[in-house]
């Protein structure tokens, strides 16, 4: 799993790499590199952490 993915916890905002137009999603779930996201524009996604490097958001700045 991506560094970056396993710090990834319930509650944290995220927005996926290569889908912008997704939005910022918050996390649900990060259980063996599996997280599930709940998207604005896509509803809730599952990602691969090992494939997908999932960019914290910490601010709308």
């Amino acid at each position: 799993m991506n560094e970056l993915n396993a710090i990834l916890a319930p509650g944290m905002f995220v927005r996926h790499p290569d889908r912008p137009d997704w939005g910022k999603g918050q996390v649900q779930s990060n259980v063996g590199g599996k997280i599930t996201v709940n998207f604005p524009e896509a509803g809730k996604v599952v990602i691969d952490g090992a494939r997908i490097a999932l960019l914290p958001v910490f601010d709308d700045a």
